[in-house]
């Protein structure tokens, strides 16, 4: 009986001992696989940066510099989001972020209803600042901190004063965009107007439509059927240029229209070398990532309380076909 005591005993000392050194490894093995920062020390805020468009040109280089930036300030940073502006998938992994406790969150800025009501209502929650980048909402209905992207008016006023340029003061502008017309594409259709409302002869049509690809073909079609006199296509959303330039080049040559866009939809600088974009709005996704991620950290650590409410804007310019290729 005793011996079986004794067996018992050093049997329990064996398991107890193979678990503490088990729970002492995973610790060990967890704290050497926290992201760590330059100087060697541990990471001590988490950010992420969240956006509709996984895997495009534009966020690719958005994302990059914004993990960057953060490694050199000794924070973590991973980028979330969603493929081909679902919105759905994307709204989850914001709601995601926000009740992992994040420390930060960066992300492309979604003008619904949903979007707002995480952003002002569970991640002020949380006290979680949430800083819009490439895309802003309008800041009184977010709580967002700041805004860090292009003067998305100024924009809209680049591409008109290039299209007077290139096709001269008369002529008829189809206008498409988002039946939704989210607060940055209003932005860049008021730059717009601004400036051709001082050209009579010139006149605009706008046309809406979705993300699907067969709408956009429909809207288009229908907007070649009722204006066979058009000299221009502006894509106001950058998404939808691609199949929108297929069904103008389907039904005609594309060389006769002179056709506009942004630099943000997954194929506007291969359109642009292909000649098939006359020239598109280039923004500066790099220093989007890399500022937004700077900012955020300031503000986490009380160096720059409050952040600029009106935003920081980064460059952006007219990038014509000629001097793509």
């Amino acid at each position: 009986m005793r011996k079986t005591g004794i067996l018992i005993f050093c049997l329990t000392c064996i398991v107890l001992g193979y678990f503490t050194f088990t729970l002492y490894k995973k610790a060990f093995t967890s704290e050497r696989d926290l992201p760590a920062a330059s100087d060697g020390q541990e990471v001590k805020y988490r950010l992420v940066l969240i956006t509709q468009e996984l895997e495009t040109p534009f966020w690719d280089k958005a994302g990059i510099a914004a993990r960057e930036q953060a490694r050199k300030s000794g924070a973590s940073l991973e980028v979330w989001g969603s493929y081909g502006k679902n919105q759905e998938e994307f709204l989850k992994k914001l709601e995601i972020a926000i009740q992992s406790k994040v420390d930060g969150i960066i992300v492309q800025g979604l003008d619904t209803q949903e979007f707002k009501d995480l952003a002002k209502i569970k991640a002020a929650f949380y006290g979680i600042p949430i800083i819009t980048v490439a895309n802003d909402v309008p800041k009184s209905e977010s709580l967002r901190k700041t805004y860090v992207g292009s003067d998305q008016y100024l924009a809209g006023q680049l591409i008109a004063e290039q299209l007077l340029d290139d096709m001269g003061h008369e002529g008829k502008v189809i206008l498409m965009g988002d039946k939704h017309k989210e607060y940055y594409q209003q932005q860049r259709l008021d730059g717009i107007h601004e400036v051709l409302k001082d050209y009579p002869n010139i006149q605009t049509v706008y046309a809406e439509t979705t993300d699907v690809r067969e709408e956009i073909i429909a809207a288009t079609q229908n907007m070649l059927n009722q204006n066979p006199d058009t000299d221009s296509f502006v894509a106001i959303k950058a998404n939808i240029a691609g199949a929108m330039i297929h069904e103008i080049g389907r039904r005609s040559l594309v060389e006769p229209y002179y056709i506009y866009s942004f630099d943000d939809g997954p194929d506007s600088i291969s359109l642009l070398t292909q000649g098939k974009l006359d020239g598109i709005i280039e923004q500066s996704p790099e220093k989007m990532g890399s500022l937004s991620a700077e900012l955020i950290l300031k503000w986490l650590r009380d160096e720059e309380v409050p952040l600029k409410s009106d935003g920081y804007l980064t460059d952006i310019r007219i990038l014509k076909a000629l001097e793509k290729k």
